[in-house]
């Protein structure tokens, strides 16, 4: 059941990019250069030589920084973005005059392969952010495996983005307070068309998640920055919301350069170089990374043991289309291994019910501080032509739900490749006996 709105249009996301205005290529790179005047940055580029349109773009993504970077080694070619519609908010005109392609986050959007046929065919630059949101802690997010086969019918060279110092400069968990850190970009060609026609899509996953590994706090240690801002650890507890000394979820807090645990009490304080430190006894984990993956540990296995099971009653703000969230009211979301997600709730006197399957989302839209309704924790669930956005009523769950997600998306896909792989077996088993007989 679909929510009963009053004005029934959506945004239409099914429609091709305008090529950009050359006039508005230099407009970009001239506003890019002002934004980061003042700041410390570097780009290299590697294996490009000789390399003009069109080509893939595949770039991380940390901050809206990375645009204006970016910009800085596209130029003066064209460039098409793909975008959320959450960036077309209040300006869709813009978004579309500049070539922005409008996509809703983790769902088949089949015709966005469409628009980015039609960018390439133009002999534009296509830049696609794979990892479809900002990273959490500072490393890579998940790549979705249709990327491989995705750069593999595309026939275009590849580029590898990858951005250093933006995660440290603006942690995604408080974009609000910078630091002072040095950014180094490098784009390297990683795939050329010949290397396409031989290469298996798996063989192109690998290459790419290679190309696009990266680790803030390794970068940090590597060159020296000390970050000595006092606040430097505030907001860190949206990320690291396990305790690892009472295992207690959902009671970490921070604040100025500590993050702590508000159940047992104990404390760490995150250093100028990066790293954790308790204040009294053992320090479990000296670093982020490994605390934030050790959470994602522990997720795993409460999926894989079948005990997982989130249900909360949610604040609802919908974007069917651009110029305004419709406040939807509290609905009641659940997200277990077998459904997914399931949300309901009541709008203009009828019932709705949108559900996503553990197979149709293989990642999670979080926001830790989403201005465009309210400063608080949300979650995005979309469907193909409408996006929800969900408050929850209990506290610091966001970034457990993006890890669930994850982990049931991955169990499912496993068990549906093995039930695959049985039925083939199956299948050449009969064929075999019978060319026996």
């Amino acid at each position: 059941m679909e929510v009963n709105y009053k004005n029934k249009k959506k945004y239409n996301t099914a429609r091709y990019p305008i090529r950009q205005p050359w006039y508005l290529t230099w407009l970009i790179w001239i506003l890019s250069k002002i934004m980061l005047i003042g700041k410390k940055r570097r780009l290299d580029k590697i294996n490009m030589e000789g390399l003009k349109p069109p080509y893939i773009i595949l770039s991380n993504h940390m901050s809206f920084i990375d645009f204006e970077l970016l910009a800085m080694g596209t130029h003066p070619h064209k460039v098409n973005n793909v975008v959320n519609i959450d960036g077309y908010y209040m300006r869709p005109w813009l978004m579309e005059w500049i070539g922005a392609i409008c996509t809703r986050k983790f769902t088949q959007d089949m015709h966005l392969v469409k628009s980015i046929k039609k960018v390439l065919e133009r002999g534009d630059i296509l830049c696609i952010y794979p990892e479809a949101r900002y990273s959490p802690c500072g490393t890579r997010s998940y790549l979705p495996e249709s990327l491989g086969m995705l750069v593999k019918r595309s026939g275009v060279p590849v580029v590898a983005v990858v951005h250093r110092g933006n995660y440290l400069h603006t942690p995604f968990w408080n974009f609000r307070k910078k630091r002072k850190v040095p950014f180094h970009t490098t784009m390297t060609q990683v795939l050329t068309p010949d290397d396409l026609k031989v290469l298996s899509v798996d063989e192109i996953n690998a290459r790419l998640q290679d190309a696009l590994e990266y680790d803030e706090y390794e970068y940090q240690k590597q060159n020296g920055i000390l970050i000595t801002e006092s606040f430097r650890a505030e907001g860190m507890h949206k990320i690291l919301y396990q305790c690892p000394h009472c295992l207690k979820e959902s009671v970490m807090d921070s604040k100025g350069d500590e993050i702590f645990c508000t159940e047992c009490g104990k404390r760490w304080r995150f250093n100028e170089d990066g790293t954790l430190t308790a204040t009294e006894g053992e320090t479990e984990f000296p670093k982020v990374v490994d605390w934030f993956e050790w959470e994602r540990q522990q997720v795993r296995a409460e999926v894989e043991s079948g005990n997982y099971r989130f249900e909360d009653e949610v604040e609802v703000y919908s974007m069917p289309r651009c110029w305004k969230f419709e406040p939807l009211g509290m609905a009641h979301l659940v997200h277990d291994i077998t459904d997914g997600f399931v949300l309901e709730g009541h709008y203009r006197g009828q019932d709705y019910r949108i559900q996503r399957m553990p197979l149709q989302t293989n990642s999670l839209h979080v926001e830790y501080d989403f201005q465009h309704i309210k400063p608080l924790d949300c979650i995005d669930i979309s469907t193909e032509d409408d996006s929800f956005y969900c408050y929850p009523s209990k506290k610091n769950v966001a970034t457990k739900l993006a890890f669930a997600v994850e982990e049931i998306y991955r169990l499912s896909y496993e068990r549906a490749m093995a039930k695959r792989m049985a039925r083939r077996a199956a299948r050449q088993a009969e064929e075999s006996e019978i060319d026996d007989k």
